[in-house]
């Protein structure tokens, strides 16, 4: 929940320029209400010290602890001098250095045996974390008088407010800003119908402000925490409850597919039968085709358990009932793909009107950005007449010239990669609303599905067809243990001599100019913070380097996003074929790549990708008889929380343990500011793992206030909540769903 009239006073008026600006570059906070919500990370309690041990690498922290020793170093033959301190919390151990001039006031204050809170950006040298030139303030006994922090004792009672703070504004600097605009929270309109908030019992929202930021007692924090997760959660289900009941008012083409048509055709011809979960899910998907309103549905399945036969039998259904369907996937290589399985299941049902096709049949045309105009004109004309009853595509399909003669379903593929407005733009491609169906090979947690798909139905294929093979994934540590990748390319040849495939894949192309100009302004800043760490590996050196050295003697090629598309297709072709053993790519080949000859995948740099990007890349190998095999290298010492990340993905093949344990480690933020367009501000206080319970319940009041009342004239707080929740152009997005 963002901000509310009443608290819309620009934060420069009250706190100065500097700090302002400050908080608006690096906070995103402008006015006093997002200041207000701008809650604590987390209280120290005096006497009790934080944990050392669990601090997250590049990130700014701030951390309460008693200096245990401190240390003086000449360097450059006694020119110059290093003051390193090391900070303890009886759980662990944290540098600090200073260098050059800026010892000497860290040298006299910081004794050991006295406390402070310090605030850096954590970084690693030799191998070792460390702060470097942390900024501090001294606490209780220890604090000087007329010191910043002298205030905090005051203020704080036995809590001290931890605040998600930046360079150049520390928490203790965030709290006295907070101090100057606390009184406006009591102006703050609440959102909660009052039937609502009593009924549950909840502290008013001005009393949840101030019990939020200085709290007397942890059962203030926990009043505060409660009432506030509730706001967050129950303005983002009103938001969602809104637009799904704005689609239930929509009309819809009814889709039922014709006995003895093109769907039976196809299930006649089908080598093997359907999961039990396969058939599950299409039920759930013809029931909705059939009614008089669109059908808005997410097929979340694991890697490789069918869900393009299901989007696909969705398909013929829809154009034997005289319709059109999309099929919407987010690159070219996917959609060439996508186009190539299809027509091959299909066979002749796929050559309608043509030579040699089936009468029942229709014709699947490819459409992408990059296609010929000959190819491309003709593809649009199949599909403006009808002849088309199919089309795959990238977001090509959205741009305006694309015309259909009866849109009757919309199939996208990886929704992560697909904002609400391209959903938008293809939907009013129809006479009508098209129905959609939205696919994901990203498992996605039940309250995450219920606060960032919300507006859409859920089904899930948890079912492997019969055949896949178990994958065996294994982290390669090169740095400390050399000799396990040197053993890891041994793997590989060893899969290739038995007449497999294999994968290499590294996080950036290399060898372009426009890369280097790129990555010359990000090296400069990021140099001085980590002069260790060496830029991403990648596919074009590593290619090079692999088939000249432990790779020698095997077919290795390359594929990359910036290749041309008849290149990458025709790569792909030969590595399907088996005219290649080694494959080096960047992530293109993340979603719907199917070679089930491929066995081994060697992921380089495994550290760099996200751990449901890595679920992705390794479903890759093991799709056919031949058990898989997943390297995940690294040079991450032991006890980063990158390895700890890439254990959890070694230790497990359950994408929703996996999704779960994304959740955790990222902040949460960045998985719902991603899909859910049009949230100005991703949640502060609600963890979409933890209160499954609140979100549950707050979608249920959520769907009664706006089933009573849609335009919610009756609750004004609520409205102004929603307003601020979202942005100005995405209104129009929640009228008309």
């Amino acid at each position: 929940m963002d901000r509310v009239p009443a608290l819309e006073e620009p934060l420069k008026k009250l706190l100065g320029g500097p700090t302002a600006k400050v908080m608006a570059e690096h906070l995103d906070l402008h006015t006093v209400g997002d200041l207000l919500h701008h809650y604590p990370r987390r209280y120290e309690e005096r006497g009790q010290l934080t944990k050392l041990a669990e601090l997250p690498l590049d990130e700014d922290v701030t951390v309460v602890a008693q200096v245990a020793d401190a240390r003086v170093h000449t360097f450059n033959g006694g020119r110059g001098q290093r003051l390193e301190i090391t900070i303890t919390d009886g759980s662990g151990r944290l540098q600090l250095v200073f260098f050059g001039r800026g010892i000497h006031k860290p040298h006299k204050e910081l004794l050991p045996g006295s406390r402070a809170m310090f605030a850096g950006k954590v970084s690693m040298f030799n191998r070792r974390m460390q702060l470097a030139h942390p900024t501090y303030a001294k606490l209780g006994a220890d604090a000087a008088e007329g010191d910043d922090t002298a205030d905090i004792d005051s203020w704080a009672g036995a809590l001290i407010p931890i605040y998600p703070a930046c360079k150049g504004l520390e928490s203790w600097k965030i709290a006295k800003a907070v101090d100057a605009v606390l009184p406006s929270a009591q102006e703050a309109v609440d959102p909660l119908p009052e039937s609502l908030r009593e009924g549950r019992g909840f502290v008013p929202l001005p009393e949840a402000l101030l019990k939020v930021h200085r709290p007397h007692t942890k059962a203030d924090i926990e009043d505060a925490r409660q009432r506030l997760k509730w706001d967050e959660a129950f303005v983002l289900q009103v938001a969602l409850a809104r637009r799904r009941h704005a689609d239930g008012q929509l009309p819809a083409v009814a889709r039922r597919p014709a006995p003895g048509g093109l769907l039976d055709a196809f299930d006649a011809k089908l080598p093997f039968t359907l999961t039990e979960g396969q058939e599950k899910v299409s039920a759930e998907i013809f029931d909705d085709l059939a009614t008089e309103h669109p059908m808005h549905r997410l097929l979340q399945g694991e890697v490789g358990s069918g869900k393009t036969m299901v989007a696909l039998r969705a398909m013929l259904a829809v154009v034997d009932s005289g319709g059109q369907a999309a099929m919407l996937a987010p690159t070219e290589v996917l959609a060439q793909q996508h186009h190539r399985s299809i027509t091959e299941m299909m066979g002749e049902l796929a050559e309608g009107g043509l030579l040699g096709g089936s009468e029942q049949g229709t014709k699947v045309v490819l459409l992408t950005g990059s296609m010929g105009m000959p190819a491309r004109r003709q593809a649009l004309l199949d599909l403006v007449t009808g002849e088309a009853g199919l089309v795959i595509g990238t977001h090509a399909l959205i741009e305006d010239k694309v015309q259909f003669h009866d849109l009757g379903l919309v199939v996208v593929d990886e929704q992560h990669r697909f904002g609400v407005e391209q959903r938008d733009a293809l939907r009013g491609k129809g006479k009508q609303p098209p129905h959609l169906l939205v696919m994901t090979a990203t498992p996605i947690p039940r309250t995450v599905a219920m606060t960032v798909f919300g507006d859409l139905e859920t089904s899930v294929l948890d079912q492997l067809p019969a055949g896949r093979s178990p994958i065996a994934s294994h982290v390669v540590p090169a740095q400390d243990k050399p000799h396990f990748l040197a053993r890891a390319w041994e793997r590989v040849r060893e899969e290739v001599d038995k007449g497999h495939q294999a994968y290499v894949v590294c996080p950036r192309i290399g060898d372009d100019e426009e890369e280097a100009k790129t990555a010359k302004g990000k090296k400069k800043a990021e140099e001085a913070e980590t002069a260790d760490k060496r830029p991403p590996l990648a596919v074009i050196e590593t290619a090079g380097q692999l088939a000249k050295g432990p790779l020698q003697g095997l077919r290795v090629e390359i594929l990359h996003g910036r290749m041309q598309p008849d290149d990458k297709d025709a790569v792909m072709r030969r590595f399907g074929a088996g005219a290649v053993d080694v494959l080096v790519a960047t992530t293109v080949i993340e979603v719907g790549v199917n070679v089930p000859n491929a066995t081994a995948m060697v992921i380089m740099d495994a550290d760099r990708f996200g751990v449901s990007q890595l679920h992705q890349l390794r479903g890759r190998v093991g799709r056919g008889s031949a058990p898989g095999l997943c390297l995940l290298v690294t040079d991450m010492p032991e006890a980063s929380p990158a390895r700890a990340r890439l254990n959890a993905v070694a230790g497990t093949l359950d994408g929703f343990e996996l999704s779960r344990i994304d959740l955790e480690q990222r902040r949460e933020g960045d998985v719902l500011g991603q899909a859910q367009s049009g949230v100005r501000s991703s949640l502060r206080m609600l963890t979409v793992i933890d209160d499954e319970e609140v979100i549950a319940a707050a979608r249920e009041e959520a769907v009664t206030v706006v089933a009573a009342d849609p335009e919610l004239d009756r609750l004004p707080g609520l409205r102004t909540a929603l307003d601020a929740l979202l942005d100005k152009d995405r209104e129009q997005y929640l009228d008309k769903g």
